[in-house]
C-alpha cells in the first residue's frame, strides 16, 4: 500500500511558490524529480557533480515553458565545508525561503563485502552519502527554517532497513541516513514547520540500479517517471503532518 493518500491527486500547480533544491538532478530519480516538480509549478534548484547533465535537465524545463530552475554544480563526494557554506551563503542572497530538500544523490561504491572494502572506498561512499546530506541539510536549515511548511527527503534504500550481504558501505551508509533522518525529526517534531522523512524507491530503471544488478533486464523495474506521485506528494503541503517516517514508494 502506498503511503500517499488514494483521493491524493497534484495539480499543475500543486507546488506553485515553491523553491526546491534536488541533489543528483542531472539523472535518474533526481531528474525525474526535478521535472515533476517544475512541472507542478515548483522554482527547481538543480545540484550536481556533471554540470553538462544539470544543464540537459534545465533545457528540457525550459523548453515546457516552465519556471527557470538554477544549475549548481557540486561534487558532494569532495566538497568541503567551506564550499557548502559558500553555497548557503549564494542562495541566502538569491532566496528568502527554501521550501524542500530532496537528498537523492549517492554512490554505490563496490558490491563486495565488509572484509574486502577498502579503507578509501569507505570513506568516498560515507562522505557522498552520510556527510553531505548532514552537511547540506545544516547549512540550508537556516533557509528551511523560513518557509511555513519546508519537506526534507532522504533517499533509502531496501538495505538501509535489512542489512544484506555484499552491500558493505553502501547499506551502512543508508542505515546511518535512516538514523539522521529520525534524529532530526524527533529534533524538529514540536519545535519546527521543516518535517523530516526517508523514502526508499525501490527496484527502479536507473543507472545506480544498472549497475548494482548487471544481469537483470533494466525492463524488469518501473522508469522514475511513472512512481513521482509521491515525490510530489512529500513537498505538498498535503503531508504536512508526515514526520519521521521512513516511507517506501513501491
Amino acid at each position: 500500500m502506498s503511503f500517499v493518500p488514494d483521493d491524493y491527486t497534484p495539480g499543475t500547480d500543486e507546488l506553485s511558490g515553491k523553491t526546491l533544491l534536488v541533489t543528483g538532478a542531472g539523472d535518474g530519480i533526481g531528474r525525474a524529480a526535478a521535472l515533476a516538480y517544475a512541472r507542478h509549478g515548483a522554482e527547481v534548484l538543480l545540484l550536481g557533480r556533471t554540470e553538462k547533465k544539470l544543464e540537459a535537465v534545465y533545457d528540457a524545463i525550459i523548453s515546457e515553458g516552465l519556471r527557470e530552475p538554477g544549475i549548481i554544480p557540486l561534487d558532494l563526494a569532495t566538497a568541503n565545508e567551506d564550499q557548502y557554506r559558500e553555497l548557503a551563503q549564494q542562495l541566502s542572497g538569491t532566496f528568502d525561503k527554501l521550501d524542500g530538500l530532496l537528498h537523492n544523490a549517492g554512490l554505490l561504491g563496490d558490491r563486495r563485502s565488509m572484509a574486502q572494502t577498502s579503507l578509501q572506498l569507505w570513506h568516498q561512499v560515507m562522505q557522498a552519502n552520510v556527510n553531505a546530506t548532514q552537511m547540506l541539510t545544516q547549512v540550508l536549515f537556516p533557509l528551511l527554517e523560513q518557509a511555513p511548511s519546508a519537506s526534507v527527503v532522504m533517499t533509502s534504500s531496501g538495505v538501509g532497513r535489512k542489512g544484506r550481504a555484499f552491500w558493505g558501505a553502501y547499506a551502512v551508509s543508508k542505515f546511518a541516513v535512516e538514523g539522521m533522518m529520525q534524529v532530526w525529526a524527533d529534533e524538529m517534531g514540536d519545535t519546527s514547520r521543516i518535517r523530516f522523512n526517508s523514502l526508499n524507491p525501490g527496484a527502479v530503471n536507473t543507472a545506480m540500479r544498472r549497475t548494482a544488478y548487471p544481469a537483470e533486464p533494466p525492463t524488469n523495474n518501473p522508469d522514475p517517471e511513472t512512481l513521482m506521485r509521491g515525490w510530489i506528494y512529500l513537498m505538498s503541503d498535503a503531508s504536512a503532518a508526515v514526520n519521521g517516517q521512513a516511507l517506501s514508494a513501491q
